[in-house]
C-alpha cells in the first residue's frame, strides 16, 4: 500500500486555522501532496483551487470565513464527537478512549488539543502504517462523510480536503441528505431552573417593557408613613 503520511499530514494542516504563518505554509502542503500522489488528481486540483482562494481573499475574511464554517453549526464542526454524542455523558468516555490510543501510540496533545478534533484525528493517522491509517479513518467515514456533505451543501471549498481524506481512508465520496442544523439561538438556551425566575408575560427583546406604578396609600392620621 503507498505511503499516505504526507498527504495526511498536510490536510491536517490545511483544516487548520488559516493564519499568516498556515496561509505561507500552502504552497509546500501542495507540493507534497502532489509528490505522494496518493490523492486522485481531480481532487488535488480542488485542493489547488482551495489554497489560490485562502492566499487570494483578505486575510480577515478568510479567518472570518473559517470561523462561520467550522464553529458556528454542528453539521460541519470538525469535533468529530459532536456528531456522534452531541453534549450527552457519552462523549467524555469516548475522549478518554481516544486519548489512550494517542498515548499508546506516543502521541502527546497540547493542552489545547482535542482528541477529536479532525486536524489531531489526521496528525496521528499520519505517524501509523498506511494499512493502520486507512482502517482507523474508515471507521470515521459517516461522520466525514455527513461533514463532507454539509460543507457541499454550502458551497464550501473545504469539501475537497474532507473528500481527500475520505479518499485516503478507502471509503466513495458521496453526498448524504443533511438536516438543518438548530437555530444558535436555540442550541445555546439555558435550560429554565427555577420557575420563579421565569421570563412568561415579559415584552420581547427590543419591544418596550410597560412599568406599572403602584401609589403608596394615603397616611393615617397619627401614623408616620
Amino acid at each position: 500500500m503507498k505511503d499516505n503520511r504526507y498527504s495526511l499530514r498536510a490536510l491536517a494542516l490545511m483544516l487548520g486555522y488559516p493564519n499568516q504563518d498556515l496561509r505561507a505554509q500552502l504552497p509546500r502542503l501542495l507540493e507534497a501532496i502532489d509528490t505522494e500522489d496518493i490523492v486522485p488528481a481531480t481532487r488535488r486540483a480542488e485542493l489547488h483551487a482551495l489554497a489560490s482562494e485562502l492566499l487570494r481573499l483578505d486575510p480577515m475574511e478568510v479567518e472570518a470565513r473559517y470561523v462561520e464554517t467550522f464553529d458556528r453549526g454542528r453539521a460541519t464542526s470538525l469535533h468529530l464527537f459532536e456528531h456522534v454524542h452531541g453534549d450527552s455523558r457519552d462523549r467524555g468516555p469516548a475522549m478518554v478512549d481516544l486519548v489512550q490510543t494517542y498515548d499508546k501510540a506516543g502521541l502527546l496533545l497540547a493542552p489545547d488539543e482535542l482528541p477529536d478534533h479532525l486536524c489531531v484525528v489526521l496528525e496521528f493517522a499520519s505517524t501509523q502504517p498506511p494499512a493502520l491509517a486507512r482502517e482507523f479513518l474508515g471507521e470515521m467515514a459517516h461522520i466525514l462523510t455527513a461533514i463532507f456533505s454539509a460543507l457541499l451543501q454550502r458551497g464550501s471549498p473545504y469539501a475537497a480536503a474532507v473528500a481527500a481524506v475520505l479518499e485516503l481512508s478507502g471509503q466513495k465520496v458521496q453526498a448524504v441528505p443533511i438536516e438543518a442544523d438548530e437555530p444558535m439561538d436555540e442550541s445555546w438556551a439555558e435550560p429554565v431552573v427555577f420557575d420563579g425566575c421565569s421570563t412568561r408575560g415579559q415584552a420581547r427583546p427590543g419591544d418596550p417593557q410597560p412599568i406599572h406604578i403602584v401609589r403608596k396609600n394615603a397616611p393615617q392620621p397619627g401614623v408616620i408613613a
